[in-house]
């Protein structure tokens, strides 16, 4: 009897929790739509674009150009023919790198997410451990320590950071290289290249991870602070359960659900923040041609990283909304 019932438990929290995941998915489609329409708008109504800045493009072959990739047309035409080729992974032509931008961001966007990926796991890593020792051991020296380095972390300019790593690690020590992706000259393959570029990576990701674990370490402690004053955790204690135990199984999941809020930020928030430490550290991601077509005001590129960092605050957001439902059952029932 004990068994069926719960059989029948696990069964009807699968069942919700499957059309739970299903409502929110479907509620991304909606929003992207209106981000798209909003984004695209505002992109038409910026004056000038790369056609016009370039001195070199007579009058006559400017306005072919426009005919040619539909800029003469109403705002609204323009919208559907953009979205609809979107939707066939078609996202424009990049006047100035003279390519499609789906070809020229799948060359750049794969070495941006390794740094991503890399940081976002080293800094969830970092600040879910230093955070829970921290705030089981409030006012210690361990304690003022990590405030100091949240406090730290907040504070440094990036490009001061990163200039001063490499100055210790590449010049003067002569540990790790000071720049790039992979060694130049070099025509490395297989593992060898694997470990080349895992090399190269240490000082960026460690300068983002850096930047990045302050604001996460705070709101692991302040959020498990405040669920250790709970009742549930002192009856726990009064049962005689050990302190880890009372830690990691029972105020561990509660005092994460602050910390999940910004996992919708984090995500999108590494690939933009990480424009100038590309810079610093010459590293071939899409931080650098989101700056040059900038400046050239090639606006399909633009238009379509700006898409794409949407996109992933939309999907950090979905994210965050399944983790939640995972921390706490009681969510997807609402």
């Amino acid at each position: 009897m004990h068994n069926a019932m719960h059989f029948e438990t696990a069964l009807f929290r699968r069942v919700y929790m499957k059309k739970y995941v299903l409502n929110r998915f479907l509620q991304m489609i909606p929003t992207l739509i209106g981000v798209s329409v909003i984004i695209f708008y505002l992109f038409a109504l910026m004056p000038g674009d790369y056609i016009d800045g370039n001195r070199k493009i007579t009058p006559q072959r400017a306005h072919e150009l426009r005919v040619l990739y539909g800029l003469d047309k109403p705002i609204i035409h323009r919208y559907f023919i953009w979205l609809n080729n979107a939707i066939h992974g078609n996202f424009g032509f990049s006047l100035k790198y003279l390519q499609s931008v789906t070809s020229l961001i799948n060359q750049f966007i794969w070495n941006s997410f390794i740094i991503a990926i890399a940081t976002l796991i080293f800094t969830w890593s970092i600040a879910l451990v230093i955070g829970i020792f921290s705030a089981t051991k409030q006012h210690s020296f361990f304690d003022r320590i990590v405030t100091l380095g949240v406090f730290a972390s907040l504070s440094v300019p990036s490009f001061f950071i990163g200039l001063l790593m490499i100055k210790i690690f590449g010049v003067d020590l002569k540990l790790l290289p000071v720049g790039s992706m992979i060694e130049t000259g070099s025509n490395y393959t297989g593992i060898t290249y694997v470990l080349d570029v895992i090399r190269h990576m240490i000082l960026p990701v460690g300068v983002l991870t850096f930047l990045s674990v302050g604001s996460l370490t705070r709101y692991f402690r302040s959020g498990m602070l405040d669920v250790l004053r709970l009742d549930f955790i002192r009856t726990a204690r009064a049962k005689g359960l050990k302190e880890r135990t009372v830690i990691f199984r029972h105020a561990l999941k509660n005092a994460m659900l602050p910390a999940i809020t910004l996992l919708a930020f984090e995500i999108p928030g590494l690939f933009s923040g990480a424009i100038i430490t590309e810079q610093i550290f010459n590293w071939p991601g899409i931080g650098r041609i989101q700056l040059d077509a900038l400046s050239a005001r090639d606006y399909p590129v633009l238009m379509t990283l700006t898409m794409l960092l949407s996109f992933l605050t939309i999907f950090g957001n979905f994210l965050a909304d399944i983790l939640y439902a995972v921390a706490d059952p009681r969510i997807r029932l609402k």
